[in-house]
């Protein structure tokens, strides 16, 4: 539990890094969700990543650019923080049903990714009133290559520190359909 709010913390930490963009900024978010859900498998990422949005709509400004409240919620970028939910879940999900191996992370990480950009783009066309086109223009494709990125360093990353938190007796490993060699 103590590394499950310290990745709630973490994912507030990364998410002040931004890069602005018209309608969604780029966040170091994605990049902690990957990271908690990699290293702590899908109950407890998921519980770091919905502790981290209780947080935040309590008012505690730690959403992108030190924002926080309910408004943030049903607001334009509200569908990515809530599809954050079923993102951790996912990878946790697929890390434990296969092995905790680089390979496996960078696949689940992908459809991470994935699974945030669809929750978040179809939020912000219902929630902006936007078309398919421009939610999809302004909400999923600039965000591809850079969740491509962040996919490959929070499989690279979380692999690398969970096998050394379990070498430190400080997590316990899940046991997986299959070896580690994968």
């Amino acid at each position: 539990m103590i590394l499950t709010a310290l990745f709630a913390a973490v994912i507030g930490i990364l998410a002040q890094l931004t890069i602005p963009l018209p309608l969604v900024p780029i966040t170091g978010q994605t990049l902690a969700i990957g990271l908690a859900a990699t290293i702590l498998g899908s109950r407890y990422g998921t519980l770091s990543v919905i502790l981290y949005i209780l947080i935040g709509a309590a008012g505690v400004p730690v959403y992108a650019e030190l924002s926080g409240g309910v408004s943030k919620l049903v607001g334009p970028t509200g569908g990515y923080l809530v599809g954050f939910i079923p993102t951790a879940f996912f990878i946790g999900w697929y890390m434990e049903k296969t092995a905790f191996s680089f390979k496996n992370a960078m696949i689940a990480n992908t459809v991470g990714m994935l699974i945030t950009l669809v929750f978040g783009t179809a939020w912000l066309k219902i929630a902006a009133d936007m078309s398919w086109t421009a939610a999809f223009a302004g909400g999923f494709y600039p965000f591809l290559i850079v969740g491509l990125i962040k996919a490959a360093l929070a499989s690279w990353i979380g692999i690398l520190v969970r096998d050394r938190l379990i070498s430190a007796n400080l997590l316990t490993a899940v046991r997986t359909q299959f070896t580690k060699s994968a």
